[in-house]
């Protein structure tokens, strides 16, 4: 087995691959379904309750076996194992990943160190699902006496992307006579648009922060604390209003935060991988424990199915597998995730800090440059709304974008046809794009020879379905895991650490430096004549 932290390019598999696309570039899926009516049943796979067809993509048997074969000298399988088993694949920090073990049963032993974290999980899962039914009964009451009404989550990143995102999509499942609000934008808007309407006295804040130092979130948790102080006007208000996520007893307790209300989580944790663990605790509380325990169920299936099954008829391996494909050797700069479903909203947002800042590298884990194209540009909003935005550079444009559309059989709430316009839409534009139309076929509907070019659709156009029967909270985790493990397997073929993000550092820092110099009038700037330039001008813009 080759490294996994080489230079991919240079290995036999790359090689192979490389002659293939010389004679695969020009493949037509006009003439791939010509030539096998059975494609579109048998370029299909199962991972728990999906169901994905990539026959619309442009490869070929030979194609998917020369993809495999990556996999296996690249050692995907073995870092994998790797991975689950506590080992600290994130070299860069000397850390494991185990977001698997957020969902391992109880009585699994995963060691990190020699000591087993799988009983330490569960104990703040237990612990969570006692405050999520204390607050979802009414048990747990505020400051006046008043049960809770709204529940805001602060966080930023994944603390936020993930509740928020899990919470929209599993809205049917939620208890209604409670309100979710997710604020994380420093944008001062933020938090005042999420209070303006509210009673203190019937708020529940959960401050999502490990270090509780977070400049964001703390930003927005002290405004929260001043207004809920302003309201109530009592310190000893804030530790009924107030519980944290963290790993800062100090800190959380100087907040005002009672520390028997702080529910910790790992290291071994990274940011976007987060939400299973006491970051969903907003998610638990508005899907039950119940509810909670089914996600991460989901999210299990898609763990065991990537352990056990043939690296062809893996699911999350083949779909990382065929963006490598686009990617490296037709040079797709982007990928589009298009959920059929208004509940899943903002997954693809949710996606881009998934993908981006996992296998958004250009250093490999061995600390030499890569020499192939590592992560897209991963984007998208859900139907049928993009079809009337952007879809037409999708079909017609001078780009390749390969695409996910999602799809859900049967609604939470049948109303009329719109299921089936729905589903039908989704159907048409994946048929559109892989077949298009040709100038033939226009001249045949007696469209005038000057628009022929025009209404002539090129085709060819990639895409992957996935389609589930409903959107159910183990739906939901088995849709996650899947990703989770696509960007992982993208990473190992790269031969990148997709764990850690120091790319978001160096803005952080700079912005600790600009902050105060904004105003203060008298200070020296030593930045580059924009940024200098730029911040005297907004001195100015703010009366300083």
């Amino acid at each position: 087995m080759a490294s996994a932290q080489g230079d991919v390019a240079a290995g036999p598999a790359w090689q192979r691959l490389q002659q293939h696309y010389e004679t695969a570039r020009g493949l037509q899926l006009r003439e791939l379904f010509d030539a096998d009516p059975t494609r579109g049943e048998t370029f299909t796979a199962t991972a728990g309750e999906l169901y994905v067809d990539y026959s619309k993509h442009r490869l070929t048997a030979e194609t998917l076996e020369l993809l495999v074969a990556l996999a296996e000298e690249r050692g995907v399988p073995e870092q994998f194992a790797a991975m689950v088993t506590g080992q600290k694949i994130n070299t860069t920090e000397g850390r494991a990943v185990l977001h698997t073990a957020l969902r391992a049963p109880r009585g699994t032993v995963v060691e990190v160190d020699g000591v087993d974290v799988v009983p330490g999980v569960h104990e703040v899962l237990d612990k969570m699902a006692g405050f999520a039914d204390s607050v979802r009964s009414g048990e747990w009451k505020g400051h006046t006496g008043k049960r809770i009404r709204t529940v805001i989550n602060i966080g930023i990143g994944g603390s936020d992307l993930g509740p928020a995102m899990a919470y929209d999509a599993l809205l049917p499942f939620t208890q209604r006579d409670l309100d979710f609000r997710f604020v994380s934008n420093v944008d001062g808007a933020d938090i005042y648009e999420a209070t303006r309407d509210i009673e203190a006295d019937e708020t529940l804040f959960i401050v999502s922060s490990k270090t509780f130092t977070t400049q964001e979130t703390l930003a927005n948790a002290h405004t929260a604390r001043d207004w809920l102080l302003g309201k109530l006007g009592d310190e000893s208000a804030v530790a009924k209003h107030f519980v944290a996520v963290s790993t800062n007893a100090s800190a959380v307790g100087e907040f005002g935060i009672d520390t028997d209300n702080m529910f910790g989580f790992w290291d071994w944790v990274g940011g976007r991988y987060s939400f299973p663990s006491a970051i969903g605790l907003s998610l638990m509380i508005a899907i039950g424990p119940d509810g909670f325990r089914e996600l991460l169920a989901g999210m299990r299936e898609i763990d065991e199915h990537v352990r056990t099954t043939p690296l062809d008829r893996n699911v999350p391996v083949l779909l990382g597998l065929i963006g490598v494909w686009y990617r490296d050797f037709f040079g797709a700069q982007a990928h589009a995730v298009l959920p059929y479903s208004n509940y899943l909203g903002k997954f693809p947002a949710y996606l881009q800090q998934l993908d981006m800042e996992s296998n958004g590298k250009y250093v490999r884990k061995d600390g030499e440059l890569v020499t192939v194209d590592t992560g897209p540009i991963v984007w998208g909003t859900p139907g049928t709304n993009g079809q009337h935005a952007y879809y037409q550079l999708i079909h017609q444009g001078t780009t390749m974008i390969p695409a996910d559309f999602i799809g859900i059989a049967r609604p939470a709430e049948e109303i009329g046809e719109h299921q089936d316009l729905l589903v039908a839409n989704l159907f048409a534009q994946t048929e559109a794009l892989a077949f298009g139309k040709t100038p033939d076929e226009v001249r045949a509907e007696g469209v005038a020879e000057d628009l022929v070019q025009h209404k002539t659709f090129p085709g060819n156009r990639p895409t992957t379905t996935i389609l589930a029967a409903e959107l159910t909270p183990r739906v939901l985790g088995q849709l996650v895991a899947t990703y989770e493990h696509k960007v992982f397997t993208q990473g190992v073929i790269w031969g990148i650490n997709s764990f850690d993000q120091w790319g978001v550092e160096l803005g952080k820092v700079l912005a600790k430096r600009i902050a105060p110099e904004l105003t203060e009038a008298e200070v020296d700037l030593a930045h580059d004549s924009s940024t200098n330039t730029l911040i005297r001008r907004y001195r100015s813009m703010r009366g300083r």
